[in-house]
C-alpha cells in the first residue's frame, strides 16, 4: 500500500530528478521556502575519452543550492522527509520505498496519453494540438498514478520541442509549488486509453521526403532531423512549410525541397563537419540546382 500523502504543506522534501528540465522545479521549490533535505539523481557519467566524469544537471544545481546529493533511492528514507517529488528521474521507484515515503510526480503530458520516456516529443510528432502537465501520486507502474492536478497547454503550429518543453517546465514548476503550498487534495484515477511515449529511435530523425510536408515539419521541430545531400549528412534544424509542388525529394529552388504533397523551406541547417548556419548562407556556398535530389534513395537506405 502506498504511503498516504501529507494533508497540509510538507515541511521536508526529497527531490528526485536528473536532466536539465528537472532543474527549474527544484529551484522553484527552494525559492518558495521548502526544505529540500536531499536530492537523489543518477550517478556521474564518464565524459569523453579521458577519466573526467560529469554530474547530472540536477546534481550540479543541488550543489549550487547547498543541498546534499545521493545516488541511492533508499537514502531518501533516512532524512525524515514528508514527501518525495519526482521530475524526470529516469528510473522506477520500487514499492518498498513508496510504502514508506509518499511521492508525487510531475509529468509533461495529458495522462494517460503519452505515458513514458518521451511525452513532449511524441505529442509533437503525433500532431497533437494540446498537451499538458499532470501532477500525480507516484505508483510502481509507469506513469499510472492518480491525478492531483492537470494543466492543459496548447501546442503552437511552429513550436519546437525545446520551446514546448521549456514552456511546460515553467508551468509545471508553478503548478508544483502551488499544490504543495495549498496542500494536496484528493487524487482521481486516470481516465481514457493509455498511450505510451516510447523512447525515440535515431532512425526516426532521418527525413522521409515522400511524407506530407506537415509530417516532415514536425520531425524538424524536434531539432535533430537530418537528410543527405550529395552523399553527406545535412541536419535540418529549422524550416517552414511552403506551397510548392513537384516530385518529392528534389530542390524546387535553392531553399525549397518538395515533399509528398507540398514543400519545406530550409531556414537553419548544419552541414556534415560544420557548425549550424543560416540556410541562405549554406545555399550560397552549395548552390543546389533545381531538380537536384536530396535524401537517400531506396538502394542507399539501411
Amino acid at each position: 500500500m502506498l504511503a498516504p500523502l501529507p494533508a497540509g504543506r510538507p515541511q521536508r522534501i526529497v527531490y528526485f530528478g536528473t536532466p536539465e528540465m528537472a532543474v527549474p522545479p527544484l529551484e522553484a521549490l527552494v525559492a518558495a521556502g521548502f526544505d529540500v533535505a536531499l536530492v537523489v539523481t543518477r550517478v556521474d557519467k564518464r565524459r569523453g575519452r579521458g577519466n573526467d566524469v560529469a554530474a547530472s544537471p540536477v546534481k550540479a544545481a543541488a550543489q549550487r543550492l547547498l543541498i546534499p546529493v545521493s545516488h541511492k533511492v533508499s537514502d531518501a528514507l533516512d532524512v525524515a522527509a514528508d514527501i518525495g517529488v519526482v521530475v524526470a528521474f529516469g528510473q522506477l521507484i520500487r514499492e518498498p520505498i513508496l510504502e514508506k515515503l509518499p511521492m508525487v510526480n510531475l509529468h509533461f503530458s495529458l495522462l494517460p496519453r503519452w505515458r513514458g520516456a518521451a511525452p513532449v516529443e511524441r505529442a509533437l510528432l503525433a500532431g497533437d494540438e494540446t498537451t499538458g502537465v499532470c501532477l500525480m501520486q507516484l505508483e510502481v507502474g509507469l506513469d499510472t498514478g492518480p491525478l492531483l492536478d492537470v494543466v492543459e497547454v496548447p501546442i503552437g503550429p511552429a513550436q519546437t520541442a525545446d520551446e514546448l518543453r521549456r514552456h511546460l517546465v515553467a508551468i509545471g514548476s508553478e503548478q508544483l509549488v502551488r499544490n504543495l503550498t495549498a496542500g494536496l487534495g484528493a487524487a482521481t484515477p486516470q481516465v481514457g486509453e493509455p498511450i505510451y511515449a516510447s523512447k525515440l529511435d535515431p532512425a526516426e530523425f532521418e527525413i522521409d521526403w515522400s511524407l506530407p510536408a506537415a509530417t516532415i515539419h514536425r520531425v524538424i521541430r524536434l531539432g535533430v532531423a537530418w537528410t543527405t545531400f550529395r552523399g553527406k549528412r545535412l541536419k535540418v534544424l529549422a524550416a517552414a512549410l511552403a506551397n510548392v509542388d513537384g516530385p518529392p525529394a528534389t530542390f524546387a529552388a535553392a531553399l525549397t525541397i518538395t515533399t509528398g504533397d507540398q514543400a519545406i523551406e530550409l531556414q537553419t541547417v548544419q552541414p556534415e563537419g560544420k557548425p549550424k548556419m543560416n540556410a541562405k548562407s549554406w545555399a550560397n556556398g552549395s548552390q543546389p540546382r533545381p531538380g537536384e535530389h536530396v535524401g537517400r534513395t531506396n538502394a542507399e537506405a539501411p
